[in-house]
């Protein structure tokens, strides 16, 4: 897959000598760069869905980006409900995406 990274800007200096990283996400390894958030890192390796919803486990992605919608919510180090939008990388760390959860029965449902 080709590197979704920007390379070259015509306003902004993009410096190309960020050392990289790893980390893994859902069981795989994948590399990045410090200074990525999770969200970043994730959609340039083309990752775009983060978590499905508990209910209907319909896909969730990045939404707004800055935090305040909780659809990038995702497992961190074994700390669930971490904001990849907001959370920097780090190497090494280890992501689990959000996974359906058991839907109890609703009131008038057999």
């Amino acid at each position: 897959m080709a590197s979704l990274r920007i390379k070259e800007h015509p306003i902004l200096t993009v410096d190309q000598h960020v050392p990289e990283i790893q980390f893994e996400f859902n069981g795989k390894i994948y590399t990045a760069r410090e200074g990525d958030t999770i969200a970043s890192a994730l959609l340039l390796n083309g990752i775009r869905t983060l978590r499905v919803h508990e209910e209907t486990a319909s896909p969730r992605g990045i939404y707004c980006n800055i935090g305040h919608c909780f659809e990038c919510r995702v497992t961190v180090n074994e700390t669930a409900e971490k904001r990849a939008c907001l959370t920097p990388l780090e190497d090494g760390m280890v992501i689990h995406s959000g996974q359906r959860l058991p839907t109890p029965f609703k009131k008038g449902e057999e």
